[in-house]
């Protein structure tokens, strides 16, 4: 089976899928940075931010704030926030300021990615980087918009017994205490997946943990594209 060297010193990696409000964004990154600033200190900005999906996760406000004012603490200028970010090259501000404007995340370890996307674009991946290309995600939601959510979560749990026994492991979960929770696990994330990608009217932006920031995102919404533009 493909890539289990990969997926064993992957696994503690995680993925991450933000769902953006790409019109609160935008109108974020052109508002004055110092009255920004001050509208998060004080804030009074929340009513902009996008109503959470309860199916996946998001900072509470306060913490999403603070985490980008610790950050907009190094950051000096003025103008728009896009103009200062950008000659600040502050491409991580900008992913706070990403999460802020997003109704939630997906996420799982790299690891366990594998079988999520293989089994929604029914083809094996050559390596890890592949999983992050533009052209996998709209096979991924292409083909997740044509699959249901319990037939896309049976097809990925079944796959990962059948990964394990080609590896000679057990599925007994009296012999392994991890096999229930693992595969709850998988039921969940790939759940969760289907949920995100059919959204619509949503900007998804991809990465990963320790991903430059400015790598985050395909296309027009790539943040490094972003500050350029």
């Amino acid at each position: 089976m493909m890539c289990i060297a990969l997926h064993a010193t992957s696994m503690g990696i995680e993925m991450r899928l933000h769902l953006v409000d790409g019109e609160c964004l935008n109108e974020i990154l052109e508002m004055d940075w110092e009255h920004f600033i001050s509208q998060m200190e004080n804030s009074s900005l929340r009513s902009l931010r996008p109503s959470p999906d309860s199916k996946l996760g998001r900072d509470f406000d306060i913490d999403c704030e603070a985490e980008f004012l610790d950050l907009a603490d190094e950051i000096s200028g003025q103008g728009t926030v896009r103009h200062v970010l950008s000659t600040n090259d502050a491409h991580e501000a900008l992913l706070k300021i990403v999460e802020w404007a997003s109704i939630g995340h997906w996420e799982a370890w790299e690891g366990r990615c594998f079988i999520y996307i293989e089994n929604a674009i029914g083809r094996e991946l050559e390596h890890v980087d592949d999983m992050y290309s533009y052209d996998v995600w709209e096979e991924v939601r292409d083909s997740l918009s044509q699959m249901g959510e319990s037939e896309y979560s049976e097809k990925v749990c079944a796959d990962w017994m059948e990964r394990r026994k080609n590896l000679g492991e057990t599925l007994d979960e009296s012999k392994d205490p991890r096999i229930i929770p693992t595969f709850e696990a998988h039921d969940r994330n790939s759940r969760t997946l289907h949920h995100a990608v059919n959204q619509n009217g949503y900007v998804q932006i991809l990465g990963r943990e320790h991903l430059d920031a400015k790598l985050w995102g395909h296309g027009d919404w790539n943040l490094g594209r972003l500050l350029d533009s």
